[in-house]
């Protein structure tokens, strides 16, 4: 074979044939035995180059790949809204880590064998793997900046192509390939290893540790909660919790253990409460501004969490508001800008029922006000959510007039971005923020400004953030992943 490009002889791993397999578990054994094929051939064939120079050939392998073909339509329980492919054809998904995302796998091709009752086929894709990703799992190997090597790398090697690295599918602009095979799932296998990749950097945790409920906060004083409760967790034997990972992967499932101290903190701090089946709870202090709520979900939705909530700060916009009261959103006014190519700003964030009922049981549990009562420290209504963070000090008509007409109760800088993205992504989404000041009835957020309330409802907001997330832990994921949440057109797997 050769590439005119560089007319040089491309070698590429002896694979098997593409098999079928009704057994799941059979059949992402075959994609880790693929993806491991590819990657040792990569590493192996990149060391060489590295030691030896330019070898005179081109090194070539390839993604492994799920595929389904069906003649007829399913016949599905109606409630559900993945599993099963909208209509005949061929879909197909290349495949990226699968020993982390085993347990993933293993349960949407479980559907889609139930549902459609034909076997599933497992082989090599005609994607290329770039040989940065390859290398990522092997500590003793890195890839060199453009140049440093003796040889042009992309000449030898496929590299990332951000060409074909998109968010299509998700974005519903996806096409079919030439041959008419129709994506399987909402993310490629170039796609979800980009986001791998920005994980490790941003969070500074690799991203087996994420668990399948997330905590977004832009308040640093959670994380010290987060420790603290993690800890309680780990001293009990009956919580299942089993370990508690911090900044570095410093991992610790002794709750008397120190954590060491962190020279350089990463942009987007990251602590993980793991459990058994990653049901556990990751908090990310995502900071402040929409730019970094964006990246976040941009990159952790590939993990294909069960549910992300945002518990930050924010500002209250009425009068009869008090500080440390919550705002549990309902709708969002979105001037956050950053997704307004991706999905416009006509498009409608719907609040998801499953959400909103264990967000408001978790308040209601720990406040202990239940019905009405619960009115004295919680609203729920429209939250603005902005990219100007001094967006008080500009004309004041323009901002309070929309602020009003939308009915907004509070303003921040990330909620809306993030139950965006988790609408974009399919990821089930919620708001539950806590009113850290009043700029329009002259409550700056200003040292001192703090009372015995406010402190006591911030050192509740967590633990609520906390128990609504144990709570979806509990329901079946069905009833999680809402069809509120699917198109017309759908990929099989969540």
């Amino acid at each position: 074979m050769q590439d005119r490009s560089v007319n040089l002889e491309i070698l590429t791993p002896e694979a098997p044939a593409p098999e079928r397999f009704d057994d799941p578990k059979k059949a992402v054994d075959r994609l880790c035995d693929l993806y491991d094929l590819s990657t040792s051939f990569l590493c192996d064939s990149f060391q060489t180059a590295m030691e030896q120079g330019h070898p005179g050939v081109r090194y070539r392998a390839y993604y492994p790949e799920v595929r389904i073909t069906t003649t007829t339509f399913a016949k599905v329980d109606s409630r559900l809204s993945f599993g099963h492919v909208s209509h005949p054809g061929t879909h197909a998904a290349t495949i990226t880590r699968p020993d982390l995302f085993r347990y993933y796998l293993e349960q949407q091709i479980s559907l889609l064998l139930e549902n459609h009752g034909v076997p599933v086929e497992i082989g090599i894709s005609d994607t290329p793997m770039p040989v940065h990703f390859a290398v990522a799992n092997d500590a003793a190997i890195s890839v060199p900046q453009e140049g440093a090597a003796e040889f042009i790398l992309r000449d030898v090697f496929d590299v990332p192509d951000l060409a074909t690295t998109n968010d299509d599918i998700v974005n519903g602009v996806a096409k079919p390939a030439p041959d008419g095979t129709e994506p399987l799932a909402p993310f490629t296998a170039q796609r979800v290893d980009y986001s791998l990749a920005r994980l490790s950097h941003y969070t500074a945790t690799d991203p087996h540790h994420f668990q399948n409920h997330v905590l977004f906060t832009n308040y640093q004083f959670y994380v010290a909660e987060f420790e603290a409760y993690a800890r309680a967790q780990l001293a009990d034997p009956d919580s299942g919790y089993t370990s508690f990972v911090s900044t570095g992967n410093a991992e610790i499932s002794d709750p008397d253990t120190p954590l060491p101290v962190v020279d350089k903190m990463p942009q987007m701090p990251t602590y993980h409460l793991k459990r058994k089946g990653g049901a556990g709870i990751t908090l990310v202090n995502i900071g402040v501004g929409p730019s970094n709520a964006k990246t976040a979900t941009d990159h952790i939705a590939v993990l294909r969490p069960h549910a992300w909530l945002m518990v930050g700060h924010c500002a209250g916009l009425r009068n009869s508001q008090s500080l440390g009261d919550f705002v549990l959103a309902h709708a969002y006014l979105r001037e956050d800008r950053v997704l307004d190519d991706d999905l416009p700003v006509w498009v409608p964030i719907p609040a998801l029922a499953e959400i909103q009922i264990a967000l408001e049981r978790a308040v209601a549990a720990e406040t202990q006000l239940e019905g009405y009562d619960l009115k004295r420290i919680m609203r729920t209504g429209t939250v603005a959510s902005v990219d100007n963070r001094n967006w008080e000090l500009r004309d004041q008509r323009g901002p309070v007039q929309r602020l009003s007409q939308s009915r907004a109760i509070a303003l921040d800088m990330e909620s809306a971005t993030i139950a965006a993205n988790g609408f974009r992504f399919r990821v089930p989404y919620g708001t539950l923020l806590c009113v850290s000041d009043k700029p329009l009835h002259g409550e700056l957020k200003l040292p001192g400004m703090a009372s015995d309330f406010y402190k006591t409802q911030v050192a509740r907001h967590l633990m609520i953030g906390i128990h609504a997330m144990e709570h979806l832990r509990e329901m079946p994921l069905e009833r999680i992943h809402s069809r509120k949440l699917r198109s017309f057109e759908e990929t099989a797997f969540l």
